[in-house]
């Protein structure tokens, strides 16, 4: 499937570390390459929530993605009680700091951002696509004040708050959304399908 379509494997998360050796329970970023992957995904809220990674093991793991030559998915986002206290753009803004530390401009050609509306990811509340976009918009704006306009432009951004077959087309056609982080919906293979094609109903 890889060689003859535009299908990719990703990871869904790689160890901080890079060397070999006793590592028991890790999967390094290295060992994803070996076995085909071509991305993985850090910094996942559940990883955050659940798992306790701070910003500066995400860095960790982005460093040991791109030096296993591996595509980055970094994903950020605030929590309900941070969007409700008016910070959720000095949150993702200092995550993508945290998470992008030390990364050069050519390492940016090798990023994609996916933000996560922690609030809106099953609790049956969800971003409206105006909302979205909103903060996609940002995230672009950020990544032009700190690094350049043409590394915003060819930034892909990720949109991954419960994304469904009935709210995908109404986000994919937000300006600064250039995909979708599917969570729950991939589960099932017809609403997964129905995602994936959903320009063609």
């Amino acid at each position: 499937i890889r060689d003859s379509s535009n299908i990719a494997v990703a990871g869904q998360n790689c160890s901080t570390e890079t060397e070999e050796g006793a590592h028991t329970g890790e999967v390094l970023a290295a060992m994803l390459r070996d076995v085909g992957a071509r991305y993985v995904i850090v910094g996942h809220s559940e990883r955050r929530q659940l798992y306790f990674e701070t910003d500066s093991m995400v860095n960790r793991k982005c460093q040991a993605a791109l030096a296993s030559d591996l595509n980055v998915i970094l994903c950020v986002g605030e929590s309900l009680e941070q969007r409700e206290q008016g910070i959720a753009e000095r949150v993702v803004s200092g995550q993508l700091s945290g998470g992008l530390s030390r990364l050069t401009a050519s390492d940016l050609d090798r990023i994609i951002v996916a933000y996560e509306p922690v609030w809106a990811i099953g609790t049956g509340r969800t971003a409206t696509p105006e909302q979205a976009q909103e903060m996609h918009a940002f995230i672009r704006r950020v990544f032009a004040e700190r690094y350049s306009d043409q590394a915003a432009n060819e930034l892909r951004i990720l949109y991954g708050g419960s994304v469904k077959p009935d709210n995908i087309a109404g986000l994919m056609s937000q300006t600064d959304i250039d995909g979708a982080l599917v969570g729950g919906a991939s589960l099932k293979a017809d609403s997964f399908a129905k995602i994936v094609n959903y320009d063609r109903q």
